[in-house]
């Protein structure tokens, strides 16, 4: 039982992970797809040993591909500064000052 909770808190930081990295929705639907078939593929890996390697092969991986600055709620502490998919506001350069 504990493996299974251990693969399903994986597939929920994948899609996490992928969403951290997709500018828009619908294209992190595609690769949400595409990270659902990998973890189908592998649904009926039953032996311990070979179940641990390849939790421990989808952490490396998620590591490796941890986003340097990922998104957060701008409600949350330390939230993002805009909202998802928004651009960011352009802002006018601020006036010359002479001294």
């Amino acid at each position: 039982m504990a493996s299974k909770t251990a693969v399903l808190r994986l597939y929920r930081r994948s899609l996490k992970l992928s969403l951290d990295w997709a500018v828009h929705r619908y294209l992190w639907r595609g690769q949400a797809i595409y990270i659902r078939e990998l973890f189908e593929a592998k649904r009926n890996v039953t032996e311990p040993r070979q179940l641990r390697a390849l939790i421990q092969e989808t952490e490396n991986l998620l590591e490796k591909w941890k986003h340097p600055d990922p998104y957060r709620p701008p409600t949350a502490p330390g939230g993002s500064k805009y909202e998802r998919n928004l651009p960011a506001p352009i802002l006018d350069p601020p006036p010359h000052m002479t001294l």
